[in-house]
């Protein structure tokens, strides 16, 4: 039925009333603050020796992550009803978050399993984390895949433009890989539970190798075109999500290994020789990073939404050092899990109060 003279007026000024106009201004990005949430959880309860005060604090965290994926996910549902709403494929600096809602979804959805499994009970959170982690996974492999086709052959980017948020899609096939062995006990043994075991084993290889692809265009970016703008400063700290993912991944294949029927030695071997050198690099990067960003500091670098880059990877480098800890069971890496752990937990206060006091002025802009 056509849309009549009356009705027209009316329908404009329901996609064009402020609370929508603003919502559509909510890009894939803001999912950054979720997935920096959610890791806050799931490091506390991958520390060596979780206590009862920290189980506490992984349930309020992972509660908070949930509620956060909740919300936002309806803020933008909302937002879609808008005209000149977001539209991340459109622009390639957009693009590239579209990494960011799957890695929150399974995130949220691992956490299920850990901290808010006393929530929840466990068969709703086995539910839950099946639920979010396949979502995530087929939303992570559909964002790597169309990002970088069309970083490679649709977008007109010069290699001035890139970035480390280049990395956000395609390191999200590696939080897949990480966080699906997870849901390996909960399957029927055998079959079910090698192919899943394996699926995150090639996941891993295929976000490991586009990582590999993209980080020389990265270095020789920032080496040979100047410093990154101030406000991507942050995203420095994005280098370390597959470098710590990838070791948490890798820990996780040497924990289901044998309980899928497949070679846990094999892993096990696996885990040691790529997941302590890497390690040690991630170490090496935080260093470089962290000095990019006091020099950023003194220069007076502004908040943007790209500090959530000081979470969530740090996070990973939490359970991937938690996850060495597990595997040799040497001292040196419940040190390091604890101390990067404290890291986050301060970055992730700083970065919540700083955001809480500029959401209202970037809904009012």
């Amino acid at each position: 039925m056509a849309t009549t003279a009356l009705s027209r007026p009316l329908t404009r000024r329901l996609t064009d009333h402020p609370v929508i106009e603003a919502a559509g201004r909510f890009g894939p990005n803001w999912y950054a603050a979720v997935m920096g949430t959610a890791i806050v959880a799931n490091g506390a309860h991958a520390l060596p020796g979780l206590s009862g005060v920290l189980g506490v604090w992984a349930e309020l965290f992972w509660a908070l992550g949930f509620a956060g994926l909740l919300l936002l996910a309806g803020v933008r549902l909302v937002g879609r009803l808008h005209r000149a709403r977001v539209r991340p494929l459109a622009d390639p600096s957009v693009a590239v978050f579209l990494g960011c809602p799957p890695m929150a979804l399974m995130a949220v959805g691992f956490g299920a399993l850990g901290a808010g499994e006393p929530l929840l009970g466990p068969g709703p959170a086995v539910a839950l984390d099946a639920v979010l982690w396949t979502l995530g996974t087929c939303y992570g492999l559909w964002a790597a895949g169309t990002v970088m086709f069309k970083l490679a052959l649709h977008y007109e980017v010069a290699r001035s433009d890139s970035a480390p948020t280049w990395l956000l899609p395609v390191v999200a096939p590696m939080v897949s890989a990480a966080l699906g062995p997870a849901l390996i006990p909960h399957l029927p043994a055998g079959q079910a539970q090698q192919t899943l075991l394996l699926a995150c084993v090639a996941m891993f290889g295929m976000s490991l190798i586009a990582v590999l692809m993209l980080l020389p265009t990265l270095f020789a970016r920032l080496a040979h075109e100047g410093p990154l703008p101030q406000a991507l400063i942050p995203t420095l700290f994005l280098v370390l999500g597959p470098l710590g993912q990838s070791v948490t991944a890798v820990t996780q294949f040497a924990a289901h290994g044998s309980a899928a029927g497949l070679s846990g030695g094999a892993f096990g071997g696996f885990a040691l020789l790529y997941g302590v050198p890497v390690f040690g690099f991630a170490l090496l990067w935080l260093a470089v990073a962290g000095a990019a960003t006091v020099r950023g500091l003194r220069r007076g670098m502004p908040f943007a939404m790209t500090w959530w880059a000081y979470t969530f990877p740090v996070g990973t480098c939490v359970t991937g050092a938690a996850g060495l800890y597990a595997r040799t069971g040497l001292d040196v890496f419940a040190v390091a899990s604890v101390a990067l752990y404290v890291l986050l937990v301060t970055a992730w206060t700083v970065v919540a109060v700083r955001t809480v006091r500029w959401v209202p002025k970037f809904v009012r802009a």
